[in-house]
């Protein structure tokens, strides 16, 4: 990690400024070769991921383990009663029942998300607050329509696909968290977004082998951005992460001004999924309702 007198001097130019940039690209790949450094709520998320893959724990434990993470505890149960969950509307008030309700790898998501949420709230990152919540806007987005093509249009398990929409951009997250340690390059803009665009695929993926997702979920969300001949039936999980992703805007908006064939792809595949985007849109409000 960059030293204090290397961060907090914010008047430096061309070449000094070109290597913060580099020094700070080489800090991520530094920590992500070793242990992962994020705020400590971020914790809560490795120890639940911990418990889901026990394959001896009980739902009961589960609920324990869940129980004392008050504020994941409180979004699951609401997760669970909402419509999307709750096509019965019966009420549930226990974290058991939730669990039961939701599936395992449903918890994992909504547990993941409500983490990134709060990771957008950290110390420093109210400078980026148009572009974090772009980046969660669109997250959610993809995990909707990833979701709905999974259930519609393949037999892959829609909850994976879930997580893997929600999660394609965590590298952009983690890059945005990290540049708050960097008073120079925070106030720069467009510099920050000019790195995420080039990096955040590949930090991403490292990323996510890091915190120990399943090889297939890290995969999927490899060149999501890179664009391709879409897929004419949707067979694995990388072509409905690339299709969620596109359904979803592509990706961030200023990424999109430097690539402008993007829209033509965009439009090809809005029309071809139409009959799938009201089901995505209303599972995205439910999910944007329940997790923020």
């Amino acid at each position: 990690m960059a030293t204090m007198d290397q961060r907090d001097d914010p008047d430096k130019k061309g070449d000094e400024l070109k290597a913060q940039r580099f020094q700070m690209l080489a800090d991520i790949a530094k920590e992500l070769s070793g242990e992962v450094v994020f705020p400590t709520y971020f914790d809560a998320v490795l120890r639940l991921r911990k418990a889901l893959h026990d394959p001896e724990i009980s739902i009961t434990n589960l609920a324990q383990v869940i129980s004392t993470e008050p504020l994941i505890s409180a979004k699951l149960l609401h997760l669970a009663n909402s419509a999307a969950f709750n096509s019965s509307g019966q009420q549930i008030l226990d974290l058991k029942s939730a669990i039961i309700r939701l599936g395992l790898n449903a918890v994992h998501t909504a547990s993941l998300s409500i983490v990134m949420t709060q990771l957008m709230r950290a110390k420093g990152m109210a400078e980026f607050a148009d572009t974090t919540h772009a980046l969660w806007e669109h997250s959610i987005q993809t995990s909707a329509a990833a979701y709905v093509l999974a259930q519609e249009m393949t037999r892959l398990i829609r909850d994976e696909a879930m997580l893997a929409g929600l999660i394609h951009d965590l590298g952009a997250f983690y890059m945005l968290y990290r540049v708050t340690q960097y008073a120079e390059l925070r106030h720069r803009p467009d510099t920050i977004k000019y790195l995420i665009v080039q990096w955040h695929e590949s930090i991403g993926v490292s990323l996510l082998n890091a915190l120990g997702l399943p090889e297939e979920i890290v995969e999927a969300t490899i060149d999501h951005d890179r664009l391709r001949s879409a897929p004419v039936i949707i067979k694995n999980m990388s072509d409905i992460i690339y299709v969620a992703n596109m359904l979803s805007g592509g990706h961030i908006e200023w990424q999109a001004q430097d690539q402008p064939t993007l829209s033509a792809e965009i439009c090809s595949l809005k029309e071809q999924y139409s009959h799938l985007q009201p089901a995505i849109d209303a599972l995205a409000s439910e999910l944007r309702g329940s997790l923020q």
